[in-house]
């Protein structure tokens, strides 16, 4: 069993407030759990700033391959938005004996 994640640090475009920045996440993170269902999809970090949200993705596969297609995957959907841009990507793959 592997278990990779992915955190995903992205800057917002013209986001004046915790409530456009929702506007904007939401859709965001909606997109990614429908592209991926078995993936787990959250807003994880910079959640009191207004332009910069972390978001984390998490999956479980039998495969390391698996693993890394799926975050990849979504690495590419974040990058390929117009009205975000992806700042860093880090992924990490865990076998279940590490």
């Amino acid at each position: 069993m592997y278990v990779g994640t992915l955190a995903l640090d992205v800057l917002l475009g013209d986001v004046r407030s915790l409530k456009q920045k929702r506007s904007v996440v939401r859709p965001l993170i909606a997109d990614l759990r429908r592209g991926f269902p078995g993936a787990a999809v959250a807003e994880t970090g910079h959640l009191d700033v207004h332009r910069r949200t972390e978001i984390g993705v998490a999956v479980v596969a039998s495969t390391a391959g698996h693993c890394t297609d799926v975050l990849t995957a979504c690495e590419r959907l974040v990058a390929a938005r117009p009205e975000v841009e992806l700042l860093s990507a880090r992924q990490r793959l865990r076998h279940e004996e590490d």
